[in-house]
C-alpha cells in the first residue's frame, strides 16, 4: 500500500506507545496516531480508517478527524490566517490548516484574499510531498457548475470570486437549491471596484449565453442607477467649497472611476439628469451646483 498524505486509508493499530499514541501500520510502514487525533476508544488490534498528513516535523501522521476535502478534491475553504512570508492558511476541518502559498495568488496585493473570505481550492502536494491548496480554475469548477437558467435574467445573485483579471472578474454564482452554481463574468466596466479572490459580492444577471454562462453587473439598471449616481454626485458637490468640482463630461474615464466608482457613461447620464432637473451647470470643465443648492 502506498501511504500518501491527503488520502483516507484503513490501517491496523500495531501498538500503543505512551505518552505519544498509537502506531498504525499497513504491514510495511508505521505512522503515528497521536492521542489527540483519536475520536473513539482505540486499542491494539483495531482496524481504523484514518486521514494521512504531515505533522509539524514533516513526519507522515494519521488522524481520525475527517477533513473537508481529500487529495485532488474541490472545496470551499475559509481563510483563517495570513502569513507575510508563506501565504493564506485555510480551515480544513481537522484542527490544522491548509496553506495556500503566495505563488498561487494574484501578484497584486489588493486582489489577494483576506481573513474571513472563502476560496474554491483543490488539495495537492508541493515538491516535498506536503499538503497545499491550489486555487481552483475553470476546468475544475466546470465539473460542478450548471448552465444558468433563463429565469435568472435581471435577478440579483450572490457570487464568489475565483479569478480576478484586468478585463473582468470571474465568479461562481451561487446556485442555491438548484445546485453548486454557474460560471459568470463581471466585465471591468460593470465592477464598482477591484474584487479579490474569495470575496463574495452581490451581482445582477445581465445576459445568459447559449452555453449557460452569465454576464453580470454590480450596478443597478441604467434608469435606477442613474438616480443613485446623480445623488452621489450631488453629495460630492455639497461637500466641496463653493459647491463646485473640477469634474465634467470632459473628464477622463479613469479619473471618474477613481473618484466616483462608476463608468464615464454612467457619470454622463447622471450629469445629464442633474442638468435637466436644473440642479447643476457646467462651466469651463467644472460642474457647479445651482445657487439654490449652495
Amino acid at each position: 500500500m502506498n501511504l500518501e498524505a491527503g488520502t483516507l486509508v484503513t490501517l491496523d493499530v500495531a501498538r500503543e506507545v505512551s505518552p505519544y499514541g498509537y502506531f498504525m501500520t499497513d504491514g510495511e510502514r508505521d505512522v503515528l496516531l497521536h492521542y489527540t487525533e483519536t475520536t473513539t476508544k482505540v486499542a491494539p488490534g483495531d482496524r481504523l480508517e484514518v486521514f494521512l498528513y504531515y505533522d509539524t516535523e514533516d513526519r507522515l501522521a494519521a488522524t481520525m478527524h475527517r477533513p473537508m476535502l481529500l487529495l485532488g478534491e474541490l472545496a470551499l475553504l475559509e481563510v483563517v490566517d495570513l502569513h507575510p512570508r508563506f501565504g493564506a492558511f485555510l480551515e480544513m476541518g481537522i484542527g490544522r490548516n491548509l496553506l495556500l502559498p503566495f505563488k498561487e495568488m494574484p501578484e497584486l496585493e489588493e486582489l489577494r484574499p483576506q481573513v474571513g473570505d472563502r476560496i474554491y481550492v483543490t488539495m495537492d502536494h508541493d515538491r516535498q510531498g506536503r499538503l497545499v491548496a491550489r486555487l481552483a480554475g475553470e476546468e475544475v469548477l466546470m465539473n460542478e457548475c450548471f448552465p444558468a437558467p433563463q429565469t435568472w435574467r435581471n435577478q440579483w445573485k450572490n457570487a464568489r470570486v475565483y479569478k480576478p483579471l484586468q478585463m473582468g472578474t470571474f465568479v461562481v454564482v451561487d446556485g442555491g437549491v438548484v445546485g453548486f452554481g454557474a460560471i459568470g463574468l463581471i466585465p471591468a466596466s460593470e465592477r464598482a471596484r477591484l474584487l479579490r479572490v474569495g470575496e463574495e459580492v452581490s451581482v445582477r444577471v445581465t445576459y445568459i449565453r447559449e452555453d449557460g454562462r452569465i454576464n453580470l453587473s454590480m450596478r443597478q439598471p441604467k434608469e435606477k442607477g442613474r438616480d443613485v449616481d446623480a445623488e452621489r454626485i450631488l453629495e460630492v458637490l455639497r461637500e466641496r467649497p463653493n459647491g463646485a468640482m473640477p469634474y465634467s463630461d470632459q473628464t477622463g474615464a479613469d479619473v471618474i472611476m477613481t473618484k466616483f466608482g462608476i463608468s464615464k457613461s454612467a457619470f454622463k447620464r447622471a450629469l445629464g439628469k442633474l442638468m435637466k432637473d436644473g440642479l447643476v451647470y457646467q462651466k469651463e470643465n467644472w460642474t457647479c451646483l445651482k445657487q439654490e443648492e449652495n
